[in-house]
């Protein structure tokens, strides 16, 4: 039974590691520190009140002592120092107050223990405000100071100005250069160890409690750093602050030695700078252009430019569109995209949300015939059948209606819901399959032929959807819904539909998507031998 209890413990901190992949968990996260908050608040006002008590003893024997000399003749006045000594003082020092408080708030912390973010929580959220940073092209030391300014080099201007600043502390980045550096990512350890370094020069000699980083562990960080990114001058030049401040540790001594031989081997190297470069990302080879896309929201032509891009109210032939007939905005040609405003209701999107709210779980992403999770895509996601609520039902009516496409499994997917988490994104991808071996033929209903993409939520910057070939990206739209069509009329995949979903720099975005199979769809999207429909 310990065993299997042992067991589930770690499967309850194995399931909250996915803290920082949505952000219902974040806020979920934030009503456990405020649990947390007020036990720490009963905490205090407890010792609080031991303390008072302290005090007043500690007046009441000061105010003894005073003039004590003439008083000790007084047998009163002798068995109270007496008394005192024997066990007034004893019942003061080994009072279980102290114990028993401390006790208290340690027992409330470990009952909420199992919610807490996991140390895999720390690194995602690192991880995330990297991100942000690379795609937004952010200064770090701006970012610490709570501005999400672009590098001084970047031509465009800032991305966005929140109300409220907020900064990190020399702690919080000397954390997120750790993580990095753990990774050998030494292009932003570098960065955010600089600016932790710096902070912790301020502040030295102040230490704070929760604090797990210090000047030495930054100092030290960054050195090692330096050297590996081929910059040894300033490796020695920061080993030896380091000595400064801990002048019995050998190894740093030994480092310096090191580095010293270096430079005399190979003296050049002093004076040459080094250029650092992010890591380069195999697997996204559009990296650029996405960045562009989600820095910029593209290169669309407006409406006067393109007269084949127009809004317009639709109804489709439907009866269920006559009264409240589409809002289309057609945003691209060749593929495809429409835009549908006003979709749904502020009802509609929340009821959804709450349906998918308890059954979120990571979401995965296609891996040849397996499905698994990827740091690429941040987000979790849930299913709803249409028989979970009539609502449900309802919008399926209403999008066979915009679609003209059948929404019945299996020719369609269940409305698939998505919470995207800290910087919550979903690298360049296609929605079809792109291989036989997909697990998206286990449904035995063909490719997917089209997507509906709901918008439910606003944000407040970032996250817009980027199509990368078409060379065009468009920001969240609060109730619209995004149609476009994924495969061409002879089945063959349409390329220029390879879309991302870029990080969302400040808000809380969800998405509801819709997917339709190629079987059930014969009749109304018919074939066609022509590879350019």
């Amino acid at each position: 039974m310990r065993c299997l209890g042992v067991f589930l413990l770690g499967l309850l901190r194995w399931i909250q590691a996915e803290t920082y992949t949505a952000m219902l968990s974040v806020h979920q996260a934030l009503a456990t520190e405020r649990d947390l908050l007020q036990h720490l608040h009963t905490y205090l006002e407890e010792e609080t009140s031991r303390l008072n008590d302290l005090q007043r003893f500690y007046k009441k024997v000061e105010a003894l002592h005073q003039g004590m000399g003439s008083t000790l003749v007084n047998p009163l006045s002798a068995f109270t120092l007496i008394k005192r000594l024997h066990s007034d003082w004893l019942n003061m020092i080994y009072s279980r107050e102290a114990s028993e408080n401390i006790q208290a708030l340690k027992s409330k912390y470990q009952r909420l223990e199992q919610n807490l973010p996991a140390f895999e929580d720390l690194e995602g959220a690192a991880r995330a405000l990297m991100r942000l940073q690379d795609v937004y092209a952010l200064s770090v030391k701006e970012l610490a100071e709570g501005k999400f300014q672009r590098v001084s080099a970047a031509p465009l201007s800032d991305i966005h100005s929140p109300r409220r600043d907020f900064s990190l502390s020399a702690d919080d980045c000397f954390h997120i250069g750790k993580v990095a550096y753990d990774m050998e990512d030494y292009y932003h350890s570098i960065l955010w160890l600089e600016e932790a370094t710096s902070l912790f020069r301020v502040s030295y000699g102040k230490w704070n409690t929760e604090d797990e980083g210090s000047l030495e562990d930054a100092l030290d960080h960054l050195a090692f750093s330096y050297f590996k990114a081929g910059n040894i001058s300033h490796a020695l030049s920061l080993s030896q602050e380091f000595l400064h401040y801990d002048p019995s540790n050998k190894r740093v001594a030994r480092n310096i030695v090191k580095y010293e031989k270096l430079l005399m081997a190979n003296p050049e190297a002093s004076e040459d700078e080094v250029t650092l470069q992010r890591p380069n990302v195999t697997h996204l080879e559009t990296r650029d252009t996405y960045e562009n896309l989600c820095q910029t929201l593209g290169a669309q032509p407006v409406q006067h430019q393109s007269p084949q891009l127009y809004c317009s109210y639709e109804t489709n032939g439907m009866a269920l569109l006559v009264l409240q007939p589409l809002k289309r905005e057609i945003i691209h040609q060749q593929p495809f995209i429409a835009l549908y405003h006003d979709f749904i209701s502020d009802t509609e999107a929340e009821t959804i949300k709450s349906l998918a709210a308890p059954r979120l779980q990571r979401s995965v992403v296609a891996s040849g015939e397996k499905q698994q999770k990827a740091d690429y895509r941040i987000s979790k996601s849930a299913w709803l059948k249409e028989t979970v609520d009539p609502a449900i039902a309802v919008l399926d009516r209403r999008i066979e209606a915009l679609s003209g496409l059948n929404t019945r499994p299996p020719y369609a997917e269940y409305l698939q819901v998505v919470n995207y988490g800290l910087g919550g994104h979903y690298e360049p991808h296609f929605d079809h399959a792109t291989s036989r071996k997909s697990p998206l033929y286990r449904m035995k209903s063909g490719n997917r032929i089209a997507t509906l993409m709901l918008y439910l939520t606003s944000v407040e910057a970032g996250g817009s959807t980027a199509f990368i070939y078409a060379n065009f990206s468009i920001p969240v739209v609060k109730n619209a819904a995004l149609f476009w069509w994924n495969l061409h009329r002879n089945g063959e995949g349409n390329e220029d539909t390879l879309h991302a979903g870029c990080p969302v720099l400040l808000g809380d975005k969800w998405v509801a998507n819709k997917w339709f199979h190629e079987h059930g769809q014969e009749f109304r999207r018919p074939c066609s031998i022509n590879p350019e429909e």
